[in-house]
């Protein structure tokens, strides 16, 4: 047992705020396809807490699709034996002799990582697990040919994922794990990309995310700083700007790209050197790692009746505090229309609503709420320049509002003080004067 945890109070209050604060993604991840690559490198590397991580999303009912590479190994094995590896184009050729320490590499890697997905060992992160692991014949493959007068022999192209067989192993709650391997109908092995073969498997799955554990972290040469997030058309321009990235983070931006143009939603790019990299970049607020989406990671938009849930879970804590009125999902769910939301990959994390006063050109601003953590960057500001446009569009000139608790907020938005005199018939009928709200309104 951990005395820190147990006798610190500061300790204890962090951990139960961390915890509470991973439930919103915890239970968005839950029953989503996840296929997560890593490299032949991190085999090499702290592979046991990798896989300890793998275990706890397969705990957390994440259906996991595990590609693994194995450029290292089979490096090793041809300089033990005095060969001398070729390439071109930045791809392995594997001739009849290579392709035999390709196929002892793959299979060393598949069964160390099966071996360590079964340990069940008492007092150890893997107790309990009781994980199955399934590998398989999954990928179709043919060979890449003669490139520029250069036979690649067997190096090879994805032909075709068995996603049907795939999606039946996760079905039975099993761990499905993937090698750099392909086989042709005529019984040929071809040595493949393992970034395009992760690439293609998410593809073919239409897996919610796919998970990139690289070497190194997506830094943008000007700044020396981390690239938190870009869409694929910033990822593509990103490349074009900066050609002389290392080749590693080159496949996985590339792989990014392909991924969420053909569906796949989202790609973290992870740096595996950080221990417990996944769990940070799952389940934390704003991660570790680099995101790409075809649509931005963020966006302001209409509510639907999928988003009750995430404007009930936000706006709870301030209904608590006196901030909001109360609000029942029933009249959530018939006032749908009206409200306007912050999506933050996956998550509600803002929203307010537009009420048109009937036979009036005016409106009122209601339910105005954005999540404590994320209340710099002016979001709450972007949502009322989304709800002012929304209101010129719908024939608004003025709008009210009323506040018990933030009344310089809107002040500094350039809303004026007045009377509940002044208010639309409508909501002075509804106007509640035990709560004693301030009124205020703006003419746009």
């Amino acid at each position: 047992m951990n005395t820190l945890t147990c006798n610190d109070p500061l300790a204890q209050a962090a951990f139960v705020n961390w915890f509470r604060n991973s439930s919103p993604y915890i239970h968005a991840h839950r029953n989503r396809t996840f296929v997560v690559f890593f490299s032949g490198e991190a085999v090499n590397g702290n592979f046991a807490g990798l896989i300890h991580d793998f275990a706890l999303l397969k705990s957390l009912g994440i259906r996991l699709v595990l590609v693994h590479g194995i450029r290292p190994q089979i490096d090793q094995r041809l300089q033990q034996h005095g060969i001398t590896a070729r390439f071109h184009n930045n791809l392995r050729i594997t001739d009849d002799q290579i392709l035999p320490y390709v196929k002892e590499a793959a299979g060393l890697v598949r069964v160390e990582t099966e071996a360590l997905l079964s340990m069940g060992l008492a007092n150890s992160p893997m107790a309990g697990a009781k994980i199955k692991v399934a590998s398989g014949n999954f990928v179709t493959a043919k060979p890449l040919g003669v490139i520029d007068g250069i036979d690649y022999c067997h190096t090879g192209q994805v032909r075709r994922i068995d996603h049907q067989a795939i999606h039946q192993q996760l079905d039975q709650n099993n761990v499905v794990l993937i090698s750099p391997l392909g086989y042709s109908p005529s019984g040929e092995v071809f040595n493949l990309g393992s970034e395009l073969v992760a690439t293609e498997v998410a593809i073919a799955l239409q897996a919610e995310k796919l998970i990139l554990l690289t070497e190194l972290d997506c830094v943008s040469p000007n700044s020396n700083t981390l690239v938190r997030q870009m869409t694929t058309v910033e990822a593509q321009d990103f490349l074009n700007q900066y050609p002389n990235q290392s080749s590693a983070t080159i496949r996985s931006l590339n792989a990014a790209i392909e991924s969420c143009q053909r569906g796949v939603q989202r790609v973290h790019l992870l740096n595996h050197h950080i221990d417990g990299c996944l769990l940070l970049e799952l389940f934390s607020r704003d991660g570790i790692g680099t995101l790409i989406s075809a649509t931005p990671f963020e966006e302001i938009r209409s509510a639907n009746l999928e988003d009750i849930g995430g404007i009930l879970e936000l706006i709870k804590p301030l209904e608590q505090q006196g901030q909001l009125v109360k609000r029942s999902r029933e009249k959530l769910e018939m006032e749908i229309s009206d409200y306007i939301v912050i999506e933050r990959d996956g998550l509600i994390i803002g929203c307010t609503a537009l009420h048109c006063m009937d036979g009036a050109q005016a409106g009122e601003i209601a339910c105005l709420a954005v999540h404590q953590d994320y209340r710099r960057a002016s979001r709450g500001s972007h949502l009322l320049e989304f709800l002012i446009e929304k209101a010129k569009e719908t024939g608004i000139k003025r709008l009210f509002a009323l506040s018990s608790q933030t009344m310089h907020w809107f002040i500094e938005h350039g809303f004026i003080e007045s009377d509940v005199a002044t208010l639309p018939e409508r909501m002075k009928n509804f106007y509640n004067y035990n709560r004693n709200s301030k009124v205020f309104y703006k003419d746009i």
